[in-house]
């Protein structure tokens, strides 16, 4: 596996590289999902290219940049193992020099939920996203369902700007116990992730509501709130605007909620139905 830490390394790398070209962006701290991506973009690519980049504006003045995890070590190991053919890992000043000042705005969809909780998240991920598709010039992009405002925001920026690039939905990866995988979740005590595990609890109960034929938004965020979770929102909208889903779906059960200092988000999937024939 080639590491590569500057951008025209990278492309001279890239250049003539055997199509198509899969790409994994992260931020490193890689776990099992990471590598669920990375397995996924190895199986249908014929190259595969990952990046770790701790991305400064997605994060807020008050939240953890500082004290995110980081391993480039370990990440590339893992990384090569999994059969990567070469891995950016560039410093913030390479992707962001001196004088950088343009950022990529996603509209009403970059506002709400995790945006209205985290105010310029989504324009800092919309804008290194784009920086880094235009590096790499991959065929197919793979991000993980558990971020899915994110996803959507993604794939929304995608079509409007016509980039070359298909994104690809890689399922949610969870522990046994049920809590989706994190690199947060390092921060959990034995006790906070008990707490933890009512995330998923709750929503699954609220997909088997929509299962019994439940479809009005608040009475399925009702059903899917746990008792003792401190929530940033909780809500049922529609997959790819994050507003109200239509009364077939599909839909997103979308949840934030902090426990202790950290701030975990999850989602269940919500298939839609056929019109007239019931769920």
């Amino acid at each position: 596996m080639r590491i590569c830490r500057s951008i025209p390394e990278t492309r001279v790398a890239l250049a003539g590289a055997p199509r198509p070209v899969g790409f994994v962006a992260t931020m490193g701290a890689l776990h099992a999902g990471h590598a669920a991506l990375v397995e996924r973009c190895r199986e249908e690519c014929a190259t595969v290219a990952a990046s770790v980049f701790v991305n400064p504006t997605q994060f807020g003045p008050k939240e953890d940049l500082d004290r995110y995890p980081r391993d480039l070590e370990g990440d590339a190991g893992l990384l090569e193992s999994l059969g990567t053919d070469l891995l950016f890992a560039p410093e913030a000043g390479e992707l962001y020099p001196e004088g950088f000042s343009t950022s990529i705005e996603v509209g009403p969809l970059g506002t709400v939920f995790e945006g209205a909780s985290r105010p310029g998240h989504f324009s800092g991920v919309a804008t290194v996203v784009a920086k880094l598709f235009h590096i790499v010039l991959p065929d197919r992009a793979y991000f993980g369902r558990k971020d899915a405002q994110q996803l959507a925001v993604i794939r929304k920026m995608v079509r409007d700007l016509d980039l070359d690039c298909s994104i690809e939905v890689v399922e949610t990866v969870r522990d046994p116990d049920g809590l989706a995988l994190s690199s947060r979740n390092v921060y959990l005590d034995a006790a906070q992730r008990k707490r933890a595990l009512g995330l998923a609890r709750g929503l699954r109960r609220g997909a088997q509501a929509w299962a019994r034929g439940e479809r009005d938004p608040i009475t399925l965020a009702k059903i899917a709130r746990e008792p003792g979770l401190d929530y940033d929102y909780l809500a049922c909208v529609d997959p790819d605007s994050f507003r109200a889903p239509g009364p077939d779906g599909p839909a997103l059960l979308v949840a934030a909620a902090r426990v202790g200092t950290t701030r975990l988000i999850d989602n269940v999937v919500l298939p839609a139905t056929i019109k007239g024939c019931g769920p």
